[in-house]
C-alpha cells in the first residue's frame, strides 16, 4: 500500500491523500480545494496528478471547502464511484459546493470556474451517507469506520482496514481533529489503534487559553466599536460552524440581558442554510446544548438579529452607517460579502475587524493580523484605519494539547508511522518534535507530492 500526497502537505488547505494498493486500485481521503494562497492557488486547483476516472472511491471527512471543494472538478473529470460520507456531511457538502460554484461563476475574475452547479448536482449523486460507528465494505479487502472527531456537525475521523496479500494494515485518518471544550459539540471520539496515522497539525505549536471566554471577550468588542466608539463591528466567519458559535455566544448574552441594542446583520445566504441543516440535528449536540434546549428552541435567534439573503439587502447594508455587527463570510476574507463591508468599512478608525478563526499568512485575515497598513480589496490600496483584532479562544480546531489528547488512545510503540498535513510546515516540526517526546518514534511532514511506500 502507497501514500500520496496531493494536498494539504506543509499547508492548512486542499486536503487530498490517495491510497494505492499492491492489486493497481486506489481510493481518495478527501477532495479538497486550495484556499488562500495568492497566486498558485489557481494552479495547484486546476491539476489532480492523478487520472479521478482511476478511483474506486472517495472517503470524505467532513464539509469544509479545504476538505470537499475539489469534488465536483473529480465528477467532471471521469471519477464515477461512490463518496463515502456522514448524512450531515452529505446536507453541508450540497450548501457548500453549490456556493462554491456561484463564487467560481460569477466573482471569479477572469479565471475559468473549475466547476459549474450542474457539476455539483452529478456529484451529490455519487454522495453516500454513513452513520458513525458503520464499518463500510466499499471494496473486496477494504473496511473502514467514521469517528466523531468533533471538528464540525458530521465531521469525522476514518479508519480504514485493509488486508493485501494476507496481511492486514490499519491506517487512521484523523481529518480536522476538534476542540475538548466545544460550544456545540461532544469532544472528540477516542479511536481504535492504528499502524499508520494522517494526522493533521493546524495548531500544532498552539495552546488555546482556557481561561478565555469567548462570550466576554464578544462583548467586550460590542460594547468597545459600537456602543463607546459608535462604529460597526465586522465579524469574517465561515459560513459553516463558527458563524453559529458566534450566534450561539450572542444569544446567550441575549438571555442573560446583557446584549447591547443595536442591529446583527448576518449577511450570508450560505450561512442561512447551513444554519438550518444545523438545526435539524439536534442530537448531535454536545449536552450543555442539550440543556440550552430545553428552555430555547432556537439558540441562533435572538432579538435584533436579522438574516440577509437578497444581493440588493447586502449592497444597502453596505451603505448602512450606524453601529451595528455584520457577520459575514468568507472568514479568510478572501471572497464573499465581507469583502464589500470591509471596503466600505475598512478605512474608518471607529469600525473594528474581528477575525474569528485560522488565517493563513497570505489569505486577506492573515496580512490584516500581521499588520499590513494597506490591503487590496474591491478597489486597490485601501488604507486600514480600522482596528484589527482576533477572537480567541474560538476555534473548530484542536490545540497541541486536544491533539495530543487524541493520539493517546494509540500505543505508541505500535504505531509505525506518523504522518503529519494540514498545517503549516514550521508548527508541523514544532509537532513532530512534542510527538517524538511522547514515544512516537516515526513522525513524518511529507512533503507536496510524497509518496510513500508502507
Amino acid at each position: 500500500m502507497n501514500l500520496h500526497f496531493h494536498g494539504a502537505a506543509r499547508t492548512v488547505t486542499g486536503s487530498k491523500h490517495l491510497v494505492q494498493l499492491q492489486n493497481g486500485s486506489s481510493f481518495l481521503l478527501d477532495c479538497g480545494m486550495f484556499q488562500g494562497l495568492g497566486a498558485k492557488t489557481a494552479g495547484l486547483n486546476a491539476q489532480f496528478n492523478f487520472d479521478p476516472a482511476t478511483l474506486s472511491f472517495v472517503v470524505l471527512s467532513h464539509a469544509h471547502i479545504d476538505h470537499s471543494g475539489l469534488l465536483p472538478k473529480l465528477v467532471k473529470e471521469g471519477f464515477t464511484g461512490k463518496i463515502y460520507c456522514t448524512g450531515p456531511t452529505l446536507e453541508l457538502a450540497h450548501v457548500l459546493l453549490m456556493d462554491s460554484a456561484e463564487i467560481q461563476t460569477y466573482n471569479n475574475g477572469n479565471e475559468a470556474p473549475l466547476y459549474n452547479s450542474v457539476d455539483v448536482s452529478a456529484c451529490i449523486k455519487l454522495l453516500e451517507p454513513v452513520n458513525f460507528g458503520t464499518e463500510v465494505n466499499p471494496m473486496e479487502g477494504v473496511q473502514f469506520v467514521f469517528y466523531p472527531n468533533g471538528h464540525l456537525l458530521g465531521s469525522a475521523a476514518v479508519h480504514l482496514t485493509v488486508t493485501e496479500a494476507g496481511t492486514t494494515t490499519t491506517l487512521l485518518y484523523s481529518g480536522d481533529v476538534g476542540r475538548y471544550r466545544s460550544a456545540l459539540l461532544p469532544p472528540p471520539q477516542a479511536p481504535p489503534q492504528a499502524d499508520y496515522i494522517i494526522m493533521e497539525s493546524t495548531y500544532g505549536d498552539k495552546h488555546h487559553d482556557p481561561t478565555t471566554s469567548v462570550v466576554e471577550e464578544l462583548l467586550k468588542q460590542v460594547k468597545e466599536t459600537c456602543v463607546r466608539k459608535g462604529g460597526q463591528l465586522l465579524i469574517p466567519a465561515f459560513s459553516v460552524g463558527r458563524t453559529q458559535e458566534i450566534l450561539y455566544a450572542l444569544n446567550q448574552m441575549s438571555l442573560e440581558k446583557r446584549l447591547p441594542e443595536i442591529l446583527y446583520f448576518v449577511d450570508s445566504p450560505l450561512s442561512i442554510k447551513a444554519t438550518e441543516v444545523l438545526k435539524s440535528y439536534p442530537q448531535l449536540y454536545n449536552e450543555r446544548m442539550q440543556k440550552v434546549l430545553e428552555i430555547d428552541d432556537d439558540p441562533f435567534q435572538f432579538p435584533g438579529l436579522k438574516y440577509i439573503e437578497l444581493v440588493d439587502d447586502s449592497r444597502r447594508l453596505v451603505e448602512y452607517t450606524d453601529p451595528c455587527v455584520i457577520i459575514s463570510a468568507s472568514g479568510t476574507a478572501d471572497a464573499g460579502r465581507i469583502r464589500h463591508h470591509l471596503e466600505a468599512a475598512i478605512s474608518h478608525a471607529k469600525n473594528t475587524v474581528l477575525f474569528a478563526g485560522y488565517c493563513g499568512p497570505t489569505s486577506t485575515g492573515g496580512q490584516l493580523l500581521n499588520g499590513k497598513e494597506e490591503i487590496d480589496l474591491l478597489t486597490e490600496g485601501k488604507e486600514v484605519k480600522a482596528s484589527i483584532q482576533q477572537l480567541q479562544g474560538m476555534s473548530a480546531h484542536g490545540d497541541c494539547d486536544d491533539l495530543c489528547q487524541y493520539l493517546s488512545s494509540q500505543d505508541s510503540a505500535l504505531v509505525k508511522q506518523i504522518f503529519l498535513v494540514h498545517g503549516e510546515e514550521a508548527v508541523q516540526e514544532a509537532f513532530k518534535a512534542r510527538l517524538q517526546r511522547k514515544g512516537f518514534e516515526q513522525v513524518s511532514v511529507p512533503a507536496p507530492g510524497d509518496e510513500v511506500k508502507l
